[in-house]
């Protein structure tokens, strides 16, 4: 990161492009979540089930490319990555319009356009995780956060909204353009970046070596997460959240509809209202993080969650209704506060080299866990009703936080800024993952590390044998002798070479 950008921060001319072009493409990813839904229901007459199919493929490429993809990215440029990936999802979208004009429009196209568009989404999101500190600099990353997830939150109230207009006005296949719009909009903030990313593969006091094998850079990664405390726990906790809230998603539509009897537009209106708690979720962490610290902040949001959340499924027909908005309302606001903090400290706790690889590990596990739950969801909601499966989800969310009782996150409040400051020696896996990463090495002993590590094994034996550092068979200087033995050294040079050779031995332990 240039000197500039590290000064201007979240003010900087590459933030500002940053945050606007995502904040349009999360408001044309909020209509395509309405809208392609439509467009296989109305437009070809589709099932629930080719929704649910839709559903799966989008988040399929998580588990078969997520790890892969984060080591990708460490080794590109990350900006040109999230080029990339605009070009292929505004192609992919535009796609949808042009065959329904043309009239050859079918579910397997939009399958296709779905795991596309999921496969661009994998690299796009481990790029997009490891570019934000050398747009905003590591000291503003909280609040670099708060404002890209604030404005997200806002996109994803007015969005559904927008996409329902869009479809009625102009047909469902036809309000996909948004989203290829939003594409080419983010495109150009992009290409309008000048951020001068940091050097990921070697430094100039290090020699470059061969390029490792993919698979031993994935396993960097999987190791950074799994041996460090702090991460393994956050990956838990957050594959356990998403596997209940994903099965509440599929519930909550149904039971807004059968039980609490809303119509499809109340319904709308009601998931929107809750959707501002993200909003207001990204306003409150600055202060949040000042005055209970990082660690405290984040332990608390992990908390509110599910407690709000068992307030939906007491909602009801009537006034009762109002607890179904809060409850929404305080469920959003708290994990959206709780992301926006674990992004800041993963950003400043895990090596340059390696952010893109952990964002990836991170996320195959939370997101592996979606599809599962939905599911779960589907079959619980269909063997006790929707109110009845909501409060069983629920409650194994409330549940879940059994975990952070048993993890460092708990007694800090500070979460730590950079990896080893734990005693459970995690830092030395990633300094050395690190390392590794910066030297071009895939492992094992070569080179300047293994002569490094023969350096400090004859210092080792040197200290422990009174000899040289590094020689094992010359003597220290005679000063550093005690003086008796100072004295006879000095009788046998006098008397010749041959009398003082035993100095040279060492001596025996």
């Amino acid at each position: 990161m240039s000197a500039a950008s590290a000064a201007a921060g979240v003010r900087g001319r590459d933030f500002r492009l940053l945050w606007f072009g995502e904040t349009t493409s999360a408001l044309g990813a909020s209509v395509t979540g309405l809208a392609l839904p439509l467009v296989a229901l109305a437009v070809l007459d589709a099932g629930v089930v080719a929704v649910g199919v839709l559903e799966a493929v989008t988040w399929l490429p998580w588990l078969v490319i997520g790890l892969p993809a984060g080591a990708w990215v460490d080794r590109l440029s990350r900006r040109r990555v999230m080029i990339g990936c605009d070009v292929v999802s505004l192609v992919a979208f535009a796609s949808v319009p042009v065959a329904a004009a043309l009239g050859v429009l079918s579910l397997a196209q939009l399958v296709l356009v779905a795991a596309v568009a999921g496969t661009a989404n994998v690299f796009f999101t481990a790029a997009y995780r490891a570019l934000i500190p050398a747009v905003a600099g590591p000291e503003e990353l909280v609040g670099a956060n708060a404002r890209l997830q604030g404005a997200e939150s806002a996109a994803r109230v007015a969005g559904p909204g927008l996409g329902g207009l869009l479809a009625q006005a102009f047909g469902a296949a036809n309000a996909l353009l948004a989203d290829a719009v939003s594409f080419a909009v983010s495109l150009g903030c992009l290409l309008r970046m000048r951020v001068a990313e940091a050097p990921r593969r070697s430094e100039p006091s290090v020699p470059s070596g061969p390029r490792p094998a993919l698979r031993r850079e994935i396993g960097d990664g999987l190791r950074f997460v799994w041996g460090d405390q702090l991460l393994r726990s956050l990956a838990g906790f957050g594959a356990l959240a998403n596997l209940t809230l994903s099965a509440s998603n599929v519930l909550i539509i149904a039971f807004l509809v059968h039980d609490v009897g809303a119509s499809a537009g109340t319904a709308g209106l009601l998931l929107a209202l809750g959707g501002v708690g993200g909003v207001l979720g990204a306003a409150a962490v600055p202060s949040l993080t000042r005055r209970l610290g990082t660690g405290r902040a984040l332990v608390a949001s992990m908390l509110a969650a599910p407690p709000a959340a068992l307030l939906v499924p007491l909602a009801a027909s009537g006034w009762p209704v109002v607890l179904f908005v809060l409850g929404e309302l305080g469920l959003v606001a708290a994990v959206v506060a709780g992301n926006i903090v674990r992004a800041g400290f993963v950003q400043r706790y895990c090596p340059a080299g390696l952010l893109g690889r952990v964002t990836a590990s991170q996320q195959v596990v939370n997101y592996g866990t979606i599809p599962i739950g939905a599911v779960v969801g589907g079959v619980l909601g269909a063997a006790t009703g929707p109110r009845t499966a909501l409060l069983v989800v629920f409650a194994a969310y409330l549940a879940s936080n059994g975990l952070l009782a048993a993890s460092p996150l708990r007694g800090l409040r500070e979460l730590p800024t950079r990896a080893g400051n734990l005693s459970d020696g995690a830092g030395s896996i990633g300094d050395r993952a690190d390392q590794r990463a910066r030297d071009g090495r895939g492992g094992g002993r070569s080179g300047p590390r293994r002569a490094r590590s023969r350096a400090a094994r004859g210092r080792g034996r040197g200290a422990r044998a009174g000899l040289h550092p590094g020689r094992r068979r010359h003597r220290q200087d005679p000063g550093d002798h005690p003086p008796h033995r100072l004295r006879r050294a000095q009788r046998c040079r006098a008397r010749g070479p041959a009398a003082g050779r035993h100095l040279h031995r060492p001596r025996r332990r």
